[in-house]
């Protein structure tokens, strides 16, 4: 199985090749949805602006496909939000394949802008196949400075002056909007369970 991991020319992209190398999976890294037509799945990585980002998957001819797709499909920070319907980050739209805006972390004295650094996960399904094996309270990294808030898509959360969605679904489709690549153990077991446990073709309600 081929993994497909969509080159959106952003800094985390070496990073998510060599974890994937760690766990000795076969990926590759392709810039149109031609050269991902013989894999089984699907990352979306992504570090950077909401609007830049969509306006490549645009030009490459990802949008309307990942708009189609029946294979599972992982966002990875930048990469979950693209997966939502709009975001105030360059008021733009974006992928709609989960229900969801994407807000700008409130400011706040004693927090710094963006959230940047370890921070705990709190299960909100405790059946959430990325989760398998994954202790309660485990701790991933983020680093973003916008965020989807806890909502019926939300699988795990993380607090950071508001309820993050930290793990997103609706379906096959997934995001982290921590960096599992950068998340040491916990991260290896998350790519591991993406990789093994997500079937494709589940109907996105």
């Amino acid at each position: 199985m081929t993994i497909a991991v969509i080159n959106t020319s952003t800094a985390n992209i070496a990073s998510v090749l060599y974890a994937l190398d760690r766990l000795g999976a076969a990926y590759r890294l392709v810039d149109c949805p031609e050269e991902a037509q013989d894999c089984a799945r699907l990352i979306l990585p992504g570090v950077g602006a909401a609007g830049p980002a969509m306006a490549a998957l645009h030009k490459s001819g990802w949008v309307e496909v990942l708009r189609k797709e029946t294979r599972p499909l992982l966002g990875i920070c930048l990469g979950m939000q693209l997966l939502f319907d709009y975001s105030e980050e360059s008021d733009v739209a974006l992928l709609g394949l989960i229900p969801g805006r994407v807000e700008r972390l409130k400011s706040e004295p004693k927090l710094v802008w963006p959230h940047m650094g370890w921070n705990a996960l709190e299960a909100v399904n405790s059946d959430e196949p990325l989760l398998n094996g994954v202790e309660p309270g485990a701790r991933v990294y983020f680093v973003h400075g916008f965020y989807v808030k806890a909502g019926p898509a939300c699988q795990a959360k993380a607090h950071y002056g508001d309820d993050i969605t930290a793990i997103a679904r609706q379906g096959y489709i997934v995001g982290c909007q921590f960096h599992p690549e950068r998340s040491g153990a916990v991260g290896a077991k998350i790519l591991e369970n993406f990789i093994t446990n997500t079937t494709s073709a589940e109907a996105r309600s």
